[in-house]
């Protein structure tokens, strides 16, 4: 007979085997940590945890995390607003912002078309995308969708769309690896597939 926990601590650990990446014996890991803790810096943990969800938010704009209606880097005068770089989502704008290279604003698509898992072009932010492209003075696109068959079929798609308003359409080059993730590449990787970029014809 295999040992059971008390009710509240079975529950926290059940709580944090929900989270993504998260398997049995991480979750009991962190739910040891917590028990471990004061009342205090469990508090504060709960506390943040709890500001977080109410207080972030989507950008208005480009969909990246922000507090504010739109986040620092739309707001930036600094940025070449001229430029947009077509992300899968927030965590890949992180990645490639982390280069320090990139000096162009950004626009979260929230995933990459896939049937297979139910998502159609009308499921991402595509259509946000399309109006940014005929309001603003947009002079290029770069499409850093992940080098895998969603990606790929996403970025096709887009340049699809994108080619009738004469807008410079460009790829990241292939610094990622095929089949590889952008918020796993490592930062020189990422630097050289923006400047590699090409355009697409």
């Amino acid at each position: 007979m295999s040992f059971r926990y008390t009710k509240p601590f079975a529950r926290l650990i059940d709580e944090f085997s929900k989270m993504p990446g998260i398997g049995p014996k991480t979750a009991q890991r962190l739910a040891f940590y917590i028990l471990k803790n004061s009342s205090d810096s469990v508090g504060s943990l709960a506390k943040a945890i709890l500001e977080a969800k109410e207080k972030v938010k989507h950008c208005s704009v480009c969909g990246n995390i922000t507090d504010q209606e739109i986040c620092e880097i739309c707001r930036n005068i600094n940025r070449d607003k001229s430029i947009i770089c077509v992300v899968e989502k927030v965590r890949d704008l992180i990645a490639i912002e982390n280069t320090g290279e990139y000096k162009g604003l950004y626009h979260v698509l929230e995933g990459v078309i896939s049937p297979l898992d139910g998502v159609e072009p009308e499921n991402l932010k595509i259509d946000s995308l399309l109006k940014r492209l005929k309001t603003e003075k947009i002079k290029e696109i770069i499409l850093a969708t992940n080098p895998n068959i969603e990606g790929e079929v996403t970025a096709s798609y887009l340049t699809k769309l994108i080619e009738p308003l004469n807008i410079k359409v460009t790829r990241i080059a292939y610094g990622v690896p095929i089949g590889g993730s952008l918020e796993f590449a490592d930062e020189v990787t990422l630097t050289q597939a923006l400047i590699g970029r090409q355009e697409i014809k």
